[in-house]
């Protein structure tokens, strides 16, 4: 590892077993299980990079982001090259991607037949990508189970649901930490390991941070549960080697079929060329008593000519008759050895079926045992508790104690409250009656009150009207005074003429007063008839009174009056 401007770490020995990420050294061991994290000394940081940088880019041990968890693991998935899309988080949640990669880890356990479990080409159908991310997150489980021996406890699984509906990036992140997990526990975990080693010092920090996590959290199976495991691995070899064994049965016997059919075209094709060669001896037969010696020596040399021939190509089929008949012994004693570990196997697999029952039914007994286990625990803490639920039950007895006596006591205040009832009845009648009688003296004092206050408007009004008209009196008389000076200054000679108007015209005012007021009595009578006789009078009446004045205050009334 070289750092030569101390911006980042460079790999020169990707095969190393040691390898410096950031200022923190991973050791990987011959088993990923004994991965470890050691924080370098102070030396060594001040010596091989920048203290205040690498602090800045690293969280704390055992903390994640998991958004950044997500884009890191997101990197590492493309790094397998698998057919289908995973450049963002939308293309995984499909699942397809994630199925293809675990085929990658390990195409033993993950096969064909279960990645065709997982269905292509969702879409936006999130109930078929639920589905989908359900079957990866089982198979990883089981195949940490299974494979690796181990379980992950105390590890919040992810939300299905949010990947799905929402493409939840933290709870994918997640989903690809379990995917992580199972590559750097398999066979080639070196190879991924060193992949890793590859990628940006951020990226590898990140990813180091998830394993440690993911590590904490795992725990190795029970004995009995790594024993079904390893006979889940036979049971799976010895169905393989039975369906193998299948085929090249079938194969053979195709064969067989094959050079059977063969055998028989030859065996016809020979009796064929017997037959040819019968016929033609006869030929030669009546040639030799036809013709002449010459000729039949020409025909006789040509015919044997032929009949070597003939003879040499029976040859080389018998040849490879015989051929054919060994091969097809050969391959009858193949038949049989096939079919005897035919039968083996069959008798394995039935045994291999029968050994799956009972490691079934042992595993339901051991995870009866657990949950066993689990109550018994539970009921020792129950026991334990019981001591305080003794105590707590002798305290409510003595409450309850207190309360019966209480209820007694109440009871006999019960009786007494009967026996008080009745008189209590007569007197919320009575009550009753008074307040009815009480709302009617209300009622009458509102109404009181309020006559009281419309004639108290009234007389207020009244005052007033008393209170102008004696303004107005008052005037009059300052009025009346001024036209006494007036008339005192005239002459003499007019006040025998003035004398019997005055009395005319007080005549007149007597008439008219006694008209306009016939209930009230003469004006010298006293003086509160005069004074309310003044107020009642018209203007007019009391200007031409004051014209008489005279003869009112020296007590010469008109006769009228008199």
């Amino acid at each position: 590892v070289s750092c030569p401007d101390q911006a980042g770490w460079q790999l020169k020995d990707p095969s190393a077993a040691e390898v410096l990420l950031s200022p923190t050294i991973i050791y990987f061991g011959s088993v990923f299980g004994n991965f470890s994290i050691e924080q370098t000394n102070k030396q060594q940081n001040q010596r091989n990079l920048n203290p205040t940088r690498s602090g800045s880019t690293m969280n704390a041990p055992g903390t994640l982001n998991r958004i950044e968890l997500c884009e890191s693991l997101l990197t590492w998935i493309q790094t397998f090259g698998v057919e289908a899309p995973c450049s963002s988080v939308d293309e995984l949640t499909s699942g397809e991607a994630m199925a293809q990669v675990l085929q990658r880890i390990d195409g033993m356990f993950f096969t064909d037949a279960w990645i065709s479990r997982i269905k292509p080409d969702v879409g936006e159908n999130w109930r078929l990508k639920v589905s989908n991310l359900k079957k990866i997150i089982k198979g990883i489980l089981d195949y940490n189970q299974e494979v690796l021996g181990q379980q992950i406890n105390d590890f919040a699984l992810p939300d299905v649901t949010l990947i799905a509906e929402h493409s939840d990036a933290a709870e994918l992140g997640r989903m690809l930490q379990l995917i992580l997990g199972c590559a750097v526990n398999c066979e080639q975990k070196q190879e991924y390991i060193q992949t890793i080693m590859m990628m940006e010092e951020s990226v590898q920090h990140v990813v180091m941070t998830a394993i440690q996590e993911l590590m904490s959290k795992e725990s190795p199976v029970p004995s009995g549960s790594e024993s079904y495991a390893d006979l889940d691995r036979q049971l799976k070899k010895t169905v393989e080697d039975l369906n193998e064994a299948l085929l090249n049965k079938e194969e053979i016997a195709q064969r067989c079929h094959e050079l059977d059919m063969q055998v028989a075209a030859l065996q016809e094709e020979k009796s064929s060329l017997l037959a040819e060669n019968q016929i033609l001896m006869e030929r030669l037969n009546q040639s030799d008593s036809n013709e002449d010696p010459s000729s039949r020596r020409d025909t006789h040399s040509l015919l044997h000519s032929q009949l070597e021939q003939l003879q040499e190509e029976t040859f080389r089929l018998e040849a490879a008759k015989d051929d054919f008949r060994i091969r097809c012994e050969e391959l009858e004693k193949e038949l049989l050895e096939v079919k005897g570990q035919n039968e083996e196997l069959s008798t394995l697999a039935e045994e291999a079926t029968t050994l799956k029952d009972e490691m079934d039914v042992l595993r339901h007994s051991a995870d009866r045992v657990s949950k066993m286990e689990a109550q018994l625990q539970l009921y020792q803490r129950k026991l334990e508790d019981l001591g305080d639920l003794r105590r707590q039950v002798k305290l409510l007895e003595e409450k309850n104690n207190t309360y019966v006596q209480s209820s007694l006591a109440m009871e006999e205040d019960l009786r007494k409250a009967n026996a008080a009832r009745a008189p209590l009845e007569s007197l919320k009648r009575q009550v009753v009656e008074l307040q009815n009688k009480l709302s009617e003296e209300a009622k009458k004092a509102d109404k009181m009150e309020f006559e009281y206050k419309r004639m108290k408007e009234k007389v207020d009004s009244l005052q007033k009207e008393k209170d102008r008209m004696r303004t107005e009196r008052d005037s009059l008389k300052e009025t009346i005074e001024e036209l006494k000076c007036v008339n005192a200054q005239e002459s003499h000679l007019t006040t025998g003429n003035m004398c019997l108007q005055n009395r005319n015209l007080s005549a007149h005012v007597c008439s008219k007063s006694v008209c306009v007021f016939p209930g009230l009595g003469p004006l010298g009578s006293n003086e509160a008839s005069d004074s309310l006789a003044a107020e009642i009078i018209t203007p007019e009446i009391r200007l031409k009174r004051e014209l008489t004045g005279d003869d009112l205050e020296t007590g010469l009334r008109p006769d009228c009056w008199r």
